[in-house]
């Protein structure tokens, strides 16, 4: 499983009712496609959870590499392009995840982490796999995972609440839509 972001950082005054209404006629583009496990079509709006800056940062988790190529060579991604330029596209191997979307979802928490340096990796992904769990009992969580990317050695959390003000630390989103064109996998460790 793949976890993958871009942000669209927008002018401190733009008129963020554009986007909830691209989200409203194109989200559901998304609803079915092959090998997405989740689309969370995020926003944060500047002066709201703290957000300095109107942005647009869609977050995914993909099942397979070949819907997450086939969305950005070719598929709906050349919109984004068309419409805002080529964001860059930051990507993560996802460790672990707990739990399951939910229609209920309005706010998603995403934080950034150094992985320190000495840290052995196998103990890294036994804590990571027992913080994802702990995140996903959290009050109002309904998904939580993690997910690194080693070009960066840069550690991500990502969850997905029903409550509107979540204690985590961290990036705080807006939910516009989610797209679940299927269940998710099994997490990481119940896989045999």
């Amino acid at each position: 499983m793949h976890a993958m972001q871009y942000g669209i950082t927008l002018p401190a005054d733009y008129d963020m009712e554009i986007i909830r209404r691209r989200v409203a006629s194109k989200g559901h583009l998304l609803d079915n496609w092959q090998g997405l496990g989740l689309k969370a079509y995020l926003i944060r709006e500047r002066g709201v959870h703290g957000s300095p800056v109107n942005e647009y940062a869609p977050f995914y988790l993909w099942n397979t590499v070949a819907g997450m190529n086939a969305f950005l060579w070719g598929g709906p991604f050349q919109g984004i392009a068309d419409d805002f330029g080529r964001p860059p596209v930051r990507q993560w191997t996802v460790l672990a995840r707990e739990g399951a979307a939910s229609p209920r979802v309005r706010v998603a928490v995403l934080r950034r982490q150094q992985v320190p340096e000495g840290v052995r990796l196998k103990d890294l992904a036994a804590d990571v796999t027992r913080e994802t769990e702990r995140s996903a009992g959290e009050d109002g969580a309904v998904l939580a995972a993690a997910a690194v990317d080693t070009s960066r050695w840069e550690l991500i959390h990502f969850s997905l609440r029903e409550n509107d003000t979540p204690k985590a630390e961290g990036e705080v989103y807006e939910v516009l839509h989610m797209s679940v064109p299927g269940p998710l996998p099994l997490p990481l460790d119940a896989r045999s």
